[in-house]
């Protein structure tokens, strides 16, 4: 059984919901302002405060935080008469947990009490995944733990002892420039060496020669003084490059120069220059399939892969996840200025589920979007992308044949399966089921389905309930 505190001013109110969730099996009591609330510290601990925003004396809003310290456990949601973006604002970066405004969807009520009983839950039984102390330690880190890994953090160990050229393959998003930085932070012969990244495929061929090898003055229409290319900057360091697949011919050429000669001639110029910079290249194609193809120097393919590191796609070191949330956690938490270091058990499950086609570029992309909407100090299912979480719970429902699930079970999924289709659009939804509102609200309870973050309000979606019988 769960404790709900209703601090309103409105009587009426107040009871409606103190015999709404009693009835529901909830512990409920009522306060009427924020001093008798406040009163009730040490008496009642609830798990959910409903506070109204405007009430006589001092307001819902200024007194958040004194709710949220006179009760650390509880999450707390806003209610409100006043449609104002101004005060959903600032209730959500004071800390509440959700903002329901009136006259109140008992069914919307309900979902956001059910939602934040689920992360009470979830901070129960959340894994601590990282510590503040980590923070500021994770610059460059690469982690892994998985057999594979291993293999990458020893083949980098023994490249960045030598000069040699590294060619880094693996599909996008899997760290490539990490390895090298690792290889050029590891090198013992100059660490304090510039590291010079260069994106082959991000600039048309004449700027990415300019940018690469520099140019004089004069030496094209723009051209008002000297520049220095990547390679000069780099000397003494590491330049990387990445993308190489995508260089024309013409650069391959002066590439391949570079390599073999350590010079190369910035345009305009007459004497060509030096350079000891270490190449570290980088490619997410079959380089081999080029030369094949044509379209990449046999010769220079060669030079470029003295030492060839190959990097596995996240899906294929699924184990390297929980280090990965961690390391990840760590450097989100800094750059936003938050707290969240737990993770639900469920969203790590919804980690091991998903494919991640995108690799580690993606769940980092998917823990920033669970960092900045989250409420509290975990991450939970909640706050994942839905396809990220729908994958997950595919997976849960695969061992179990549809002919051995419930009719409630199969019920629940399809609706589940059309509110998510006519993204959480309630007429959309209710004309495809065929059923009235009130009736699709009643399944969504009862099933206990949650919209997601961003889920249309009934009232903005522009449907008129007649569209739907009344079933």
């Amino acid at each position: 059984m769960s404790t709900v505190l209703i601090v309103d001013d409105d009587l009426a109110s107040c009871r409606t919901l103190r015999l709404h969730f009693r009835t529901q099996g909830h512990e409920a009591h009522i306060a009427h302002n924020v001093a008798e609330a406040l009163g009730a510290r040490g008496k009642i601990a609830p798990d959910v405060i409903i506070l109204d925003i405007r009430m006589p004396g001092q307001s819902g809003l200024d007194a958040l935080p004194d709710f949220k310290q006179a009760f650390p456990g509880a999450h707390v949601i806003m209610i409100t008469a006043f449609h104002d973006m101004e005060s959903t604002i600032q209730a959500m970066q004071r800390g509440a947990d959700d903002y329901i405004q009136k006259p109140i969807d008992l069914d919307e009520l309900d979902a956001a009490v059910a939602k934040a009983l689920r992360y009470a839950h979830s901070e129960a039984q959340g894994v601590l995944v990282g510590a503040p102390e980590y923070a500021g330690n994770d610059r460059g880190t690469m982690v892994g733990r998985s057999r594979v890994m291993k293999e990458v953090f020893k083949t980098i160990g023994m490249a960045a002892s030598t000069r040699v050229t590294v060619l880094i393959t693996g599909e996008s998003g899997t760290g490539k420039e990490l390895v090298a930085r690792a290889i050029h932070y590891a090198a013992g012969s100059d660490p304090s060496g510039p590291f010079v990244a260069v994106n082959c495929a991000a600039l048309v061929e004449t700027l990415l020669e300019s940018d690469m090898f520099g140019h004089e003055k004069g030496a094209f229409t723009g051209a008002i003084g000297r520049q220095l290319g990547k390679f000069a900057l780099a000397n003494h360091g590491t330049i990387f490059l990445d993308e190489v697949s995508e260089l024309s011919h013409a650069i391959q050429a002066k590439l391949l120069r570079v390599l073999q000669e350590k010079e190369f001639l910035p345009l305009g110029a007459k004497e060509p220059q030096t350079t000891d910079a270490r190449v570290i290249a980088a490619t997410n194609v079959d380089l081999a399939g080029r030369v094949q193809d044509g379209s990449f120097r046999e010769d220079l393919y060669y030079r470029l892969q003295v030492v060839n590191i190959h990097l596995p796609p996240l899906r294929e070191r699924k184990e390297d996840i929980p280090d990965l949330v961690q390391t990840l956690l760590a450097r989100i938490n800094r750059e936003m200025r938050r707290h969240v270091w737990r993770v639900d058990p469920q969203v790590l499950r919804c980690f091991e589920a998903y494919p991640w086609p995108g690799n580690v570029r993606e769940l980092e992309n998917a823990l920033m979007k669970a960092v900045a909407l989250s409420p509290a100090d975990i991450v939970t299912p909640d706050a994942l992308p839905t396809h990220i979480a729908d994958r997950s719970a595919d997976a849960a429902d695969t061992p179990k044949p549809a002919a051995q699930r419930s009719l409630r079970e199969i019920e629940k999924a399809h609706v589940l399966r059309v509110l998510e289709a006519t993204g959480w659009h309630r007429g959309r939804t209710c004309a495809i089921l065929g059923v009235s509102r009130p009736r699709l609200r009643r399944m969504i309870r009862q099933f206990g389905l949650v919209p997601p973050l961003g889920a249309p309000a009934e009232e903005d979606e522009g449907y008129e309930e007649e569209h739907a019988p009344d079933r």
